[in-house]
């Protein structure tokens, strides 16, 4: 069992010979689902403790800071979680969103591995027809975000060890014309291991052990974000380093070498991803929650291929922008 910001998620692994009780259970607890009391109060007692623990963090605090600076205390992505928010799930809590949201209405299911028509009609048979309180598609909310006027939001922790640092902007979604070749650039600029920041920040100058900059996706929007932990001395010309970087690849054409390196890691990751039957299921588990079509793969190769030093320049210039990077330090006061 697993979930996302707006979905959730069931995974089965069964052999074939096993598949039809392994479908019975499956199909008890989707559609008879039981919140005993005494078990989730155990659940709940666990989470609260790993709160605890995550709010003594500063990677955490970072990164829940900067959601809020972005998104405002009004979105659902701006709105902290305090731990009075535990202990008001019950039962009844769980059983009313449960009705709400998990019916047949909302459902879609994937087969991988060695289908064979009997396993789709069994399938069929367990989750074809209509099941659970309600029959429609959920409405999806949209919500407004408006960003703290602020640049620098600094959380003090005295007992930290090192201190967090998050910058980032809102910016544009997958489905976005420009996004398939931004992937590239943010790859070069901070997505793996031979990038820009880890060349410079981690490699030349010592400051962290490692550091990143990507592109995460929440409803109705994407979230540029660079992320890294120091020690408190080196915040500063850290963050000063960050700004170099970016003004280079608004300045200066990436090498074809450089590109080349990147286009290559790029490629091997894609064949990593969908090289077994299950991976590929979960490909298109992610073409369908994020609204994208059918040919977004073949469009991402294309990208990958195609892109050219001018347009990483370019990208650079329009979506690297420093002006709007909130900066956001978990950690020992700065003097």
């Amino acid at each position: 069992l697993s979930s996302s910001s707006e979905y959730a998620y069931i995974t089965v692994y069964s052999l074939n010979k096993y598949l039809a009780k392994t479908l019975e259970v499956v199909e008890s607890m989707i559609k008879e689902p039981l919140f005993p009391e005494k078990e989730l109060h155990t659940i709940l007692d666990t989470n609260i403790q790993q709160y605890l623990v995550n709010t003594s963090k500063v990677d955490f605090l970072a990164h829940r800071s900067l959601l809020k600076s972005l998104y405002g205390e009004q979105h659902p992505c701006g709105k902290i979680v305090v731990e009075e928010d535990y202990h008001a799930i019950t039962p009844e809590v769980l059983r009313e969103f449960y009705e709400r949201y998990y019916h047949s209405g909302n459902c879609s299911i994937f087969l991988s591995g060695k289908v064979t028509e009997d396993i789709i009609s069994r399938v069929t048979d367990t989750f074809g027809t209509s099941f659970g309180q309600h029959q429609q598609p959920a409405l999806k909310l949209s919500f407004p975000f408006t960003a703290v006027p602020e640049k620098r939001i600094f959380l003090e922790r005295e007992d930290a060890m090192q201190s967090a640092v998050k910058m980032g902007y809102t910016t544009i979604t997958r489905n976005h014309p420009d996004y398939l070749k931004l992937r590239v650039l943010m790859t070069l600029f901070g997505g793996y291991f031979g990038s820009r920041l880890m060349s410079n920040i981690r490699e030349e100058k010592g400051y962290t052990y490692g550091i990143s900059a990507g592109i995460m996706f929440y409803p109705d929007s994407g979230l540029m974000a660079i992320s890294t932990e120091t020690d408190n001395e080196y915040v500063e010309p850290l963050i000063q380093e960050v700004y170099h970087e970016i003004d280079r690849l608004h300045q200066e054409p990436v090498s074809m070498e450089e590109l080349t390196i990147v286009r290559n890691y790029m490629l091997g990751e894609m064949c990593r991803s969908y090289e077994s039957p299950f991976s590929l299921s979960d490909a298109w588990i992610f073409i369908a929650t994020s609204g994208l079509d059918d040919d977004y793969f073949s469009r991402s190769l294309l990208a990958v291929n195609e892109v050219t030093p001018a347009e990483i320049q370019d990208l650079a210039q329009r979506y690297l922008c420093k002006e709007t990077l909130k900066e956001v330090i978990a950690g020992k006061k700065l003097s």
